[in-house]
C-alpha cells in the first residue's frame, strides 16, 4: 500500500500513439502504483512494443515533477496511468471481385501521473 498527497500529482500525456490501447493497457496495469525506479526495470526488460512511448511518457512527468515542482524523483511513484482511446485511422484494401476491406489503424492516449509517497 502506498500513501501517496494527490496534491502534489504531476502529469505527463502522450496523444495520438499509433497504437491500440488495449495493447498499451495491459503494460499500464504492471507499472501503476510502483515506484518511478521499479517501473523503469520493468519497462526496460518487457517485450512488449509499447514500453517504449509508456517510457517516455514516465521519464517526461518525472521530469516535469523534477523540474517543475522540485521532487526528488527516488521518492516518486505512479500515482495514475491510463490509456484513451484515440482517433481510428481507416484504410481500405482491395479485395477480389471489385470489393474493398476497411483497415482500421487505432491510435491511443497516454497519460501517467506521478506523485511523492511513502510505503505504508
Amino acid at each position: 500500500m502506498i500513501d501517496i498527497d494527490s496534491d502534489q500529482q504531476v502529469k505527463a500525456t502522450a496523444k495520438f500513439v499509433r497504437m491500440s490501447p488495449r495493447k498499451v493497457r495491459r503494460v499500464l496495469d504492471q507499472i501503476r502504483g510502483r515506484s518511478y525506479r521499479e517501473a523503469l526495470i520493468m519497462l526496460e526488460f518487457m517485450p512488449y512494443k509499447s514500453c517504449e512511448p509508456i517510457l517516455k511518457v514516465l521519464r517526461s512527468a518525472v521530469a516535469n515533477a523534477e523540474h517543475n515542482n522540485g521532487l526528488d524523483p527516488v521518492s516518486l511513484y505512479i500515482s495514475e496511468a491510463y490509456a484513451d482511446q484515440g482517433p481510428v485511422l481507416k484504410r481500405f484494401r482491395p479485395r477480389a471481385q471489385g470489393r474493398a476491406f476497411q483497415i482500421r489503424k487505432p491510435t491511443c492516449h497516454i497519460a501517467i501521473a506521478v506523485a511523492p509517497g511513502t510505503e505504508a
